[in-house]
């Protein structure tokens, strides 16, 4: 079995053949989309992209402890299938989530533009760790707010008085693109790695389904956020990737975060 706290240069096949069963708390996956962003993301048809997509799941699915979560990420048209891929598989749905990139004007012309992913959030059972309380986010309506902290809102025959710590987060998560945010002078630079997930979605999940001491799994860990915020937040993990550069990438981020902390 694989050592954790690790990145691996792996296959993801290969890579999740080597992780010890019911081991993992969370998995966080970033697979490929294939929308023939690179190499890794190009597949000859749909049919070969959902054949590598369900065994690369099914490989995953008992790596997972009882009470383990899942997250996916993919373009919504994919994760229709993959959503009842879970299903079939037995494993319970949580959320869609759907995540606002404020990534910038979309070109089409013949449809609604493109400005979003979605994220997939399932369970292995009704027993997950969900810490709702560590991913509130600051109430949208501030002068109604203000005022309820003092005299509360009547709902219901019942005072409602807001949470110090904001409100309960949605399935809509309004987090700009690391594409977006880098931007100089109003241009997208190139990116060490060409679709990375923000440190701040990533973490959210992190926080919200896992624990300290608790093991991250990623097994598409491309650039390294996973691992990256599984150490910031004191959990532990295991990744990988089969693209060398980009667990090069991902290791020095660990090593740097590491020596300024």
């Amino acid at each position: 079995m694989l050592k954790i706290n690790q990145i691996y240069h792996k296959d993801c096949l290969d890579f999740l053949s080597q992780v010890k069963d019911g081991s993992v708390d969370l998995a966080v996956i970033d697979p490929p989309y294939n929308m023939h962003k690179a190499d890794w993301d190009t597949f000859t048809s749909e049919k070969s992209f959902f054949e590598f997509t369900f065994r690369w799941i099914d490989a995953l699915i008992p790596k997972l402890k009882s009470n383990g979560s899942l997250y996916i990420f993919n373009t919504p048209y994919n994760s229709a299938f993959i959503l009842s891929y879970l299903t079939a598989k037995g494993l319970f749905f949580q959320n869609w989530i759907t995540w606002d990139k404020r990534d910038g004007l979309g070109g089409a012309k013949r449809k609604y533009s493109n400005g979003q992913e979605t994220i997939l959030f399932f369970t292995k059972d009704g027993n997950h760790i969900f810490n709702y309380d560590d991913i509130r986010l600051p109430y949208e309506s501030i002068e109604r707010i203000a005022h309820a902290k003092t005299k509360g809102i009547l709902k219901a025959g019942k005072r409602w008085f807001p949470n110090p710590k904001g409100r309960l987060c949605g399935e809509v998560w309004h987090i700009a693109s690391e594409r977006h945010k880098n931007k100089i002078n109003g241009k997208t630079p190139k990116m060490p790695h060409v679709t990375p997930k923000p440190l701040e979605l990533v973490e959210r999940i992190i926080k919200a389904s896992s624990n300290e001491g608790d093991l991250v799994l990623d097994c598409f860990v491309g650039s390294g956020t996973t691992a990256l915020a599984a150490r910031k937040l004191r959990r532990d993990f295991i990744c990988s990737d089969n693209n060398k550069h980009y667990v090069e990438l991902a290791t020095m981020k660990l090593e740097n975060f590491d020596k300024n902390n």
